[in-house]
């Protein structure tokens, strides 16, 4: 019969999952899965398949790193595998359209923190589900929305700060879950509508 295992054993093991995510081994979607199953693990048999499969090493050239993202009179997204400077990610966009898919990122950050202005334009975030966000910012004549996933928050993911200020514009946040995509949500990601 496989031993039971402790809190200790899941945060030893959750910690390893953070550093390969900030290693770039694993992405925060696939950190927030494994960290899932480390949490539900009731014996260590479950607890070493939350590892398996981990590369030794992070895959070179994989990762594109941003620290800022301008968008003027156009449409930026930043989705796949996609590495943060730091925890912080400095955003502008006038007249335009930002989509940031944080699904993918790479970060070993225990706070994510995304901070900018948006003047009559459009700035969506996407989370992986089991992520806390706060949504803070000033907004006039501008719409703004947090639609997150009603599911426990996983221990050890990162919090999410967007702090944007809108004008005229659109602020949305919302989470998805692995291969949860909509028609609505592919329509958004692939037509803008």
């Amino acid at each position: 019969m496989p031993a039971p295992i402790s809190d200790g054993d899941r945060e030893r093991v959750s910690e390893l999952l953070q550093q390969a995510c900030g290693d770039g081994r694993i992405t925060l979607e696939e950190f927030s899965v494994r960290v899932g199953a480390v949490w539900s693990a009731s014996t260590d048999l479950e607890l070493a398949r939350a590892t398996d499969g981990l590369a030794p090493t992070p895959v070179v050239g994989a990762a594109r790193t941003v620290e800022k993202v301008v968008t003027v009179l156009s449409q930026r997204k930043r989705r796949g595998r996609w590495r943060l400077q730091s925890g912080r990610l400095g955003v502008f966009t006038l007249l335009g359209s930002t989509h940031l898919d944080l699904r993918d990122v790479i970060t070993g950050e225990d706070v994510i923190e995304i901070e900018g202005d948006c003047w009559f334009g459009e700035f969506t975030v996407i989370v992986p589900e089991g992520v806390e966000v706060e949504l803070t910012g000033t907004s006039a004549l501008s719409s703004e929305e947090l639609r997150l996933a009603a599911v426990p928050r996983l221990p050890g993911t990162p919090v999410v700060r967007v702090r944007v200020n809108a004008w005229f514009s659109s602020v949305e946040v919302r989470s998805k879950g692995p291969g949860n995509n909509t028609v609505r949500d592919w329509l958004s990601d692939n037509l803008g509508l």
